[in-house]
This record gives structure tokens, C-alpha cells and sequence, in this order.
């Protein structure tokens, strides 16, 4: 895929600057993904086949924290 140069941000990205920004490039047979703030540390490639599978799998496997009892 080589370097993208089509970088956007998500739309889960937050409100404001973004804080918890992540960012997705596409190309006909790939997609990756990178954090805005650090954007020359490691990208995630996919296959654009795979790339559905994998956020669904993020989506199962999400885990909830539990509420804490309040103390009496």
C-alpha cells in the first residue's frame, strides 16, 4: 500500500481536538488505521476484506466494566 496520503479522521474520534483520534486511509485492496497524534509510529494494514471482520470482532469481544456496589 506504500505511504497513504488519503488519511481522515473517524467519526468516533470525539468531540473538541479529537483527543482519542484515530485516523483510516483506504486504497482499492487495503485499509489501514493509525492514531492522528503519533502518525509516524506503527499503521495497521487490512486486507479490505478482512477489515469488517476485525471491527466486529473488536465489537464482540468489548467488555463492559461492571458498576462498583456503593458502600453502605
Amino acid at each position: 500500500m506504500g505511504t497513504p496520503d488519503n488519511w481522515r479522521k473517524s467519526s468516533y474520534s470525539g468531540p473538541g481536538d479529537g483527543d482519542s483520534c484515530v485516523e483510516i486511509a483506504t486504497a482499492p485492496t487495503r485499509i489501514a488505521i493509525r492514531d492522528s497524534k503519533a502518525p509516524a509510529r506503527a499503521t495497521l494494514t487490512f486486507p479490505t476484506a478482512s477489515f469488517t471482520p476485525f471491527i466486529q470482532a473488536l465489537k464482540d469481544t468489548h467488555v463492559t466494566r461492571p458498576t462498583q456496589p456503593t458502600r453502605p
